[in-house]
Parts: C-alpha cells; sequence; structure tokens
C-alpha cells in the first residue's frame, strides 16, 4: 500500500495550492483520510480530516480558508488551500486509515510534501 501526495510548492501569501494524495495497492477500502503538516521546529499537526461518508473537520487556524475532500472512485484526497500565510508555510502529510488484506485495518502515511508562503 501507498500513499502519493503531490501539489506543493512555493506561493506568495493570500495564494492558493492543491494538495492530492492516492492510495494504492491491495485493499478493501478507505475509512477516514486527512491532511496533517509539520513546520520546522515544531509537532507535527492535524489540518483536515475527511470520513468515507464526507464528514469533515477542521484546525481552527485553517477553518474557512482550507478545504478537505474526497474522490472515492480514485482513492484520492484533495486539500484545497487558499488565503494562504507565511505561518502555513510546513511539509504536509497525507494519512489514510485502510482495510488492508494483510494487516487488516491500518494507518498510513504519504511522503510529504513541502508548502512555503513567502511573504
Amino acid at each position: 500500500v501507498q500513499l502519493q501526495a503531490s501539489g506543493g510548492g512555493l506561493v506568495q501569501a493570500g495564494g492558493s495550492l492543491r494538495l492530492s494524495c492516492a492510495a494504492s495497492g491491495s485493499f478493501f477500502s478507505i475509512n477516514a483520510m486527512g491532511w496533517y503538516r509539520q513546520a520546522p521546529g515544531k509537532q507535527r499537526e492535524l489540518v483536515a480530516t475527511i470520513t468515507s461518508r464526507g464528514s469533515t473537520n477542521y484546525a481552527d487556524s485553517v477553518k474557512g480558508r482550507f478545504t478537505i475532500s474526497r474522490d472515492n472512485a480514485k482513492n484520492t484526497v484533495y486539500l484545497q488551500m487558499n488565503s494562504l500565510k507565511p505561518e502555513d508555510t510546513a511539509v504536509y502529510y497525507c494519512n489514510a486509515e485502510l482495510e488492508t488484506v494483510v494487516f487488516g485495518t491500518k494507518s498510513y502515511w504519504g511522503q510529504g510534501t513541502l508548502v512555503t508562503v513567502s511573504s
């Protein structure tokens, strides 16, 4: 099983980016999916999550600016980031809880994609 994240980059404050993360490999289904981020010198923190039914949860710091969504047919989760701020600069990691063939229910992480917001 692999989670492949993409879409990071350098953007000016006030700009937008869209992150994508696709799951591939041997699994029956995907439960919750989410995005986390880790800024230099800080702990990894939750950004947003979405359940298999589409219920969402956001960190207070991104509410109203970020939108998480998923395409179950493509096994992909997205994070639309608008009105970006320098404090959003971090490595963004996707996470998914999968029902796998070998391990049962297991959480997987993507490799991380760097988002840099310049002031």
